[in-house]
C-alpha cells in the first residue's frame, strides 16, 4: 500500500506538467518540472484533487507556516536543513562503524548494551548474498 501511495504520488509530481502545458487552471501557477529548470524537490498543490477527495495539502498540511518568508529566512533555513542532514549522515556513520569496529567510536563504546555487529559488512556488495544465514547479521 506504502508503495502504491508514493507511485501515486510520484506520478501526479511528474505529470503535473503536462496538465500545466494542457492549459488547467488549478495547475499554472507557474509550475515548472525540475528538468526543464524548475526548482527541484518542489511538489505541486495536491489539495482538492482526484475529485475533491483529497483534502491537505503534503507539505504544510494545516496551513502553519507563514506564506510569504523572506528570501534571507529562505536561504537561512536551506543551510540549516543542510547542515541538519550531514550531521544525521555523520551520526549514523558513527553508529555503524561502531557496531562493525568496537572501539572506533570512544562515546559509544562505553555503552555495554551497544550491539554488536557480527556479520561481513561487506556482505550486500557480494555476489553470494543468498548464502549468508540471515541469522548471522546481529547478536544482542
Amino acid at each position: 500500500q506504502i508503495f502504491c501511495l508514493i507511485g501515486m504520488l510520484e506520478s501526479y509530481g511528474e505529470g503535473a506538467g503536462y496538465l500545466v502545458a494542457a492549459g488547467d487552471a488549478e495547475l499554472s501557477e507557474g509550475y515548472t518540472h525540475y528538468t526543464k529548470g524548475g526548482k527541484p524537490g518542489y511538489f505541486p498543490p495536491i489539495k482538492g484533487k482526484s475529485f475533491g477527495q483529497i483534502q491537505f495539502n503534503l507539505f504544510d498540511p494545516f496551513n502553519t507556516i507563514p506564506a510569504s518568508k523572506s528570501e534571507e529566512a529562505k536561504a537561512k533555513g536551506l543551510i540549516s536543513e543542510l547542515n541538519n542532514g550531514r550531521l544525521a549522515m555523520i551520526g549514523l556513520l558513527g553508529l555503524l562503524s561502531e557496531s562493525s569496529t568496537p572501539g572506533s567510536v570512544p562515546i559509544l563504546s562505553g555503552i555495554e548494551s551497544f550491539p554488536r555487529y557480527s556479520g561481513e559488512v561487506m556482505a550486500p556488495f557480494e555476489a553470494n548474498l543468498q548464502e549468508i544465514p540471515a541469522w548471522t547479521y546481529f547478536h544482542p
